[in-house]
């Protein structure tokens, strides 16, 4: 164990009155520690304030995905899938994309009208719809569905016991009964039977 001497203490004074805002402070000169006390890594410089950020200008919201899971790729139509010309007889250039650009206005405008219109009492509907389909099956359907579960074992057990115990004995017995008759018939009763069933 090594003892430390009372040279190698240093005295330091702190001045707890000084104001936090840096004004009043002195330099206090320390001697440098000892050998034994020193670290080995050199002290780091102290790093420059960096300066604040530009502000940075928001960039434009990415379009919404409003058919995610692809439930109406169908009614992808294009101008393509619709109008065609062939070859020889060509229209004029400039009715062709008349024709085109008037296909795709009368569509998308169209769409928007309606949509506008009907959108949101349709949507309406279907979330009404939707609801009273989730009731039914939250408050009847699995209700039922599990009470059946829970109470057929148990008729399954009465069935099978009534089945075994009356009905099972009686068909035996009933087919005991008949495997003791027989049917025999002539040849007279069998030209007969013929007759009777070509007249």
């Amino acid at each position: 164990m090594m003892m430390v001497s009372d040279d190698c203490l240093v005295e330091c004074k702190i001045d707890d009155d000084s104001d936090e805002d840096g004004e009043g402070e002195e330099q206090i000169n320390t001697p440098p520690p000892p050998p034994e006390f020193a670290s080995k890594d050199p002290t780091p410089a102290p790093k420059p304030p960096t300066p604040p950020a530009a502000p940075t200008t928001p960039s434009p919201p990415r379009p919404v995905n409003r058919d995610p899971y692809g439930i109406n790729q169908h009614l992808k139509v294009e101008v393509s899938d619709v109008l065609a010309e062939p070859a020889t007889p060509r229209s004029i250039d400039q009715v062709w994309l008349y024709s085109v650009a008037g296909f795709e206005t009368a569509r998308i405008w169209t769409y928007r009208c309606l949509s506008l219109l009907l959108a949101v009492p349709f949507a309406f509907l279907c979330g009404v719809f939707l609801a009273i389909l989730a009731c039914l099956h939250v408050w009847f359907v699995v209700p039922c569905l599990q009470l059946s579960n829970t109470f057929l074992p148990c008729l399954r057990s009465l069935c099978m016991f009534t089945v075994n115990v009356f009905i099972s004995p009686f068909c035996v017995s009933l087919a005991l009964c008949c495997s003791q008759i027989t049917v025999s018939l002539s040849n007279k009763d069998w030209h007969q039977m013929r007759d009777n069933e070509t007249v």
